[in-house]
């Protein structure tokens, strides 16, 4: 019997699968467990509907590659059914390295190892349980196949990963300002020279993604508060972590107590590794930090209760950098306050700075194609002159102490 999965998805409306192969990838574990992954880390705690999993994102990603092919076909571009099916393998796939709370915890469940590897490792794994099905994907995931524009469609500036995710994380933020017309741009893919270009019908749609995202990030994913959030949630981590090392009970699961007691990098990321990272999601992390709500180390029950119960510190952001003499009287009154130790303070106390950059000309560019044949990258294109300026980078310094204090 032909295994046909129909989703009902919120922004696309009904997503259907046919192939056998993508059918059995999505039922195996490894990509089910994307259903307990957030998209968007914490930001629940400051926009309440963004809920969503990146088992949603990857489903949309699929949708959103099958248009794109769909379109490319239409305008004599050759895209083999192997192809096709492998296109639709490493979209789906390309985030199923994401650990608990997505981009928020990459770092500290396992040191200096980017989701992209870790997703090349799951993929290679399921490569030898489907007997070699997945060997061009991961070809074409890794841009070592001969046809660019396919990489493209996966990784770059303009790909089908940025056109769902801006489009799904407004929608279910509720900020309208990221919400862009995917099915647009897609119209308007074309293929010259073995690289993606947008034809020049489609540029305001163009302009309209680029302010989408530089809004979405300072409205959304760099927004101050969730920033906070993501902080308390590594610094809870790396205080659990220092415990665990010098002997102290922490209950919680044995995937999150391995990786608690066990410093993981490149060197050491092996298949046994994996498997363990593979029963780690959110739900982890989230029922240990009830736990440890109540537990005796102060800095940890503290940390963990802001989460819980979102007693967020306050946080003060501008673009220029803080002075020493400001960053040390906050110091002072928190130290006084909680009669903390160095150690502890700085997890009380902490700065950072983030960086915002719509659009990079330098890396891969989005390209405009008129209809002399002749192309131009966007930022020179377009007449918009907003565009030249998102073009730049632009960092946010910012410092996080408890409330009440100054």
């Amino acid at each position: 019997m032909k295994k046909i999965k129909i989703f009902n998805d919120p922004i696309y409306g009904f997503i259907t699968v046919e192939n056998s192969l993508i059918f059995d990838i999505i039922e195996h574990p490894y990509f089910q467990r994307l259903r307990r992954i957030s998209q968007m880390g914490l930001s629940y705690l400051v926009y309440p509907g963004a809920n969503h999993t990146r088992f949603h994102h990857a489903l949309g990603c699929g949708f959103l590659m099958k248009k794109a092919i769909d379109t490319l076909r239409m305008k004599d571009v050759n895209i083999s059914e192997e192809e096709e099916e492998a296109l639709y393998i490493a979209i789906l796939l390309h985030d199923i390295g994401h650990g608990p709370f997505s981009h928020a915890l990459e770092h500290s469940i396992v040191e200096r190892v980017h989701h992209e590897e870790i997703s090349l490792h799951f993929m290679q794994l399921l490569n030898q349980e489907f007997e070699g099905k997945l060997s061009l994907a991961i070809q074409i995931f890794k841009g070592e196949y001969h046809r660019e524009f396919m990489y493209q469609l996966i990784s770059s500036q303009l790909d089908m990963d940025r056109l769902d995710y801006l489009k799904r994380d407004s929608f279910y933020s509720g900020v309208a300002e990221g919400n862009i017309n995917a099915e647009r741009l897609i119209t308007m893919l074309n293929v010259v020279n073995d690289n993606l270009v947008i034809e020049d019908k489609g540029i305001y749609s163009v302009e309209k993604f680029i302010v989408a995202r530089r809004l979405m990030y300072w409205q959304v994913y760099l927004h101050k508060t969730g920033l906070a959030a993501e902080s308390i949630l590594v610094k809870i981590l790396k205080r659990a972590k220092e415990l665990t090392k010098k002997g102290k009970d922490l209950k919680v699961s044995n995937a999150l107590q391995y990786f608690l007691a066990t410093n993981i990098s490149k060197d050491n990321f092996d298949n046994t590794v994996l498997e363990l990272f593979s029963k780690l999601d959110d739900f982890d992390i989230i029922s240990a930090i009830k736990l440890w709500c109540e537990h005796e180390d102060f800095i940890l029950s503290y940390l963990s209760n802001s989460i819980i119960n979102r007693k967020l510190p306050k946080v003060v952001m501008q673009i220029e950098e803080f002075s020493s003499t400001y960053f040390e009287e906050i110091q002072q009154k928190v130290k006084i306050k909680y009669e903390l130790n160095d150690d502890e303070l700085a997890y009380m106390v902490f700065k950072g700075k983030v960086r915002n950059q719509a659009y990079c000309k330098e890396r891969e560019q989005i390209n405009i194609l008129y209809k002399n044949g002749k192309i131009a990258d966007i930022s020179d294109a377009s007449d918009n002159l907003s565009i030249q300026a998102l073009s730049k980078t632009v960092t946010k310094h910012f410092i996080c102490y408890p409330k009440n204090i100054l």
